[in-house]
């Protein structure tokens, strides 16, 4: 390796990558001794180089194994020390490097204390997926020994850390939570620990003060009862629902028993993402809606709409848009959105609409779901953006986005997808500042996965980058997303213009072909790649 280059005392993030970018342009032009430095620190690197290629290179010119030990040491002399050592106290987290973790909250104390926005580091050790009932996606997906010892550090549970804990089913850490005594005898607690006496107490005799209205309380903490298995406490918590609420008993039995009741809501462990929270009875049909579209149950779908009208009414549009998000991440639900359009619900008539926590045409784009667009569009007006004009197909668009040099001309990047959008799940897959790569590479992931290949071509002769860390949830790559889609023409695309076939995501460190073996259990797509990385291996021999 040739002598490493002296990093300025105040080092600018935004000039590394710029040097980064201009060290891939003139290789792939052809410099000398642009590609001279490529290969003294990639030797097999391959021209074009990718950016994520031209980082690293640029890192280690400078002294440093990797590009984000690079940044790390940028934001250490730039005095965001310690917001440098948050991002390598969730990196330990996630890695279960416990001894990385005390060390660092040793040399930071105040990383107990420490937050980005509403969200704490101890927010970190909880999980991402919404469902952790079974043992082993709790395993996956939480952190409970980096938990502790965060708490035991000084850091704090906060109601929105256990209450998420308690949504997502994690009973580890609630009984890690509880150890702890960082739960407040709540009825909703206690619901969800299970404690029959408890409940029943706090039922005989309400007399522990809470801020919500009791009949509130009674239906929160029943929904929690649903969501962790509690039937006996369910129950108990229903008839006393019933008591304050006499309508409520006489839906139930006219449909079945108050004991098929529970058991229904038991098996429902999407009900508590319900936001505002609702009634126990609106759960159901909801839930029941749900479960007809999950079930690719059309008349049922029909059916429960035309029962219940109430879905259909302004105080409920939060529910309309719940019941067609996943309508447009799903295959094959088109006709369950058409079947609610076609009742005219109040979402239809809100001016402006509202603006969903996710975004649905993002959504759809995302899971190559594209030709959900004009179904979404008689509610929402399609962003005028790079990204979206690539996801739907539109070559003339896409081409505006660009001068007469094949340079990316944007204008200001909170027009565009994902830096519009202030939901987009940016510290999920770590991304840093809004930059013009995140515009292309998303434009460029919209557009494969939607199958505009001449426009994904389009993208990638301008500097969209094949293996890019976009995903739907955490890094990973295009092609894993392709992967576990099922998206063969994708994938196929992808493998033809070179991805990286040993990529791996960020969660499991596997690449695209164990997600489809193992993640989609489709093993024709798995040897798909399976076939392709040995082909590359042997023409690369």
């Amino acid at each position: 390796m040739s002598h490493a280059r002296d990093l300025p005392a105040r080092p600018s993030l935004d000039s590394l990558r710029k040097q980064a970018k201009k060290l891939a342009r003139d290789a792939a032009a052809g410099n000398g001794e642009a590609i001279a430095r490529v290969h003294a620190q990639l030797r097999r690197a391959n021209l074009p180089l990718s950016n994520r290629d031209a980082q690293l290179v640029i890192a280690r010119e400078y002294g440093f194994a990797g590009w984000q030990d690079l940044i790390a040491e940028v934001q250490k002399r730039v005095g965001n020390a310690l917001e440098w050592a948050a991002s390598q106290a969730k990196v330990a987290i996630h890695n279960e490097d416990h001894e990385r973790l005390r060390a660092l909250v040793a040399d930071y104390p105040a990383l107990v204390s420490w937050r980005d926005g509403d969200q704490t580091l101890l927010d970190s050790t909880t999980s991402y997926a919404m469902d952790c009932w079974d043992p082993e996606r709790e395993r996956t997906y939480t952190r409970p020994v980096a938990a502790e010892m965060l708490i035991d550090a000084g850091a704090t549970v906060e109601r929105k850390t256990w209450m998420h804990v308690i949504k997502t089913g994690a009973s580890g850490m609630l009984q890690l939570f509880a150890r702890k005594n960082a739960l407040p005898r709540t009825l909703s607690v206690l619901a969800a620990l299970g404690d029959d006496a408890a409940v029943r107490e706090w039922v005989d005799d309400p007399h522990e003060s809470e801020s919500d209205d009791e009949q509130i309380v009674i239906n929160r903490a029943l929904m929690i009862a649903c969501r962790w298995k509690h039937a006996d406490i369910a129950l108990r918590l229903l008839e006393r629902a019933i008591a304050t609420d006499p309508a409520l008993g006489r839906r139930i039995d006219r449909w079945q028993s108050r004991a098929a009741f529970i058991e229904f809501l038991i098996q429902q462990p999407g009900l508590l993402w319900q936001e505002p929270e609702l009634t126990p009875w609106e759960t159901f049909v909801i839930s029941q809606l749900a479960n007809a579209r999950d079930r690719t149950d059309l008349p049922a779908f029909h059916r429960w709409l035309d029962e219940e009208p109430w879905v259909l009414q302004p105080a409920f549009i939060h529910v309309q848009i719940g019941l067609m998000l996943p309508a447009c991440y799903e295959k094959d639900r088109e006709a369950f959105i058409v079947a609610l359009l076609e009742r005219d619900p109040a979402l239809l008539h809100i001016d402006p609409p509202p603006t969903p926590r996710l975004s649905l045409f993002a959504q759809a784009l995302s899971y190559g779901n594209g030709h959900l667009v004009p179904l979404l569009q008689r509610i929402w007006q399609l962003p005028n953006d790079l990204p979206h004009a690539a996801g739907v197909g539109d070559a003339a668009a896409v081409a505006r986005w660009f001068d007469a040099s094949g340079r990316p001309a944007l204008g200001s990047l909170a027009h565009h997808y994902p830096h519009s959008d202030p939901q987009f799940p940016r510290a999920d897959l770590h991304w840093g500042p809004p930059t013009i790569q995140q515009v292309l590479d998303n434009a460029l992931a919209w557009a494969v996965l939607n199958k505009h290949f001449e426009i994904a071509t389009f993208l990638l002769e301008r500097g969209a980058n094949i293996n890019t860390d976009w995903a739907t949830h955490e890094p990973a790559s295009i092609l894993h997303e392709a992967a576990i889609q099922g998206n063969v023409d994708a994938v196929r695309f992808l493998i033809d213009h070179g991805a990286d076939l040993a990529m791996t995501d960020y969660r499991y460190q596997s690449t695209a072909e164990g997600w489809a073996r193992y993640g989609s259990h489709d093993e024709r797509m798995a040897d798909l790649l399976a076939t392709a990385a040995a082909e590359r291996a042997r023409e690369n021999a």
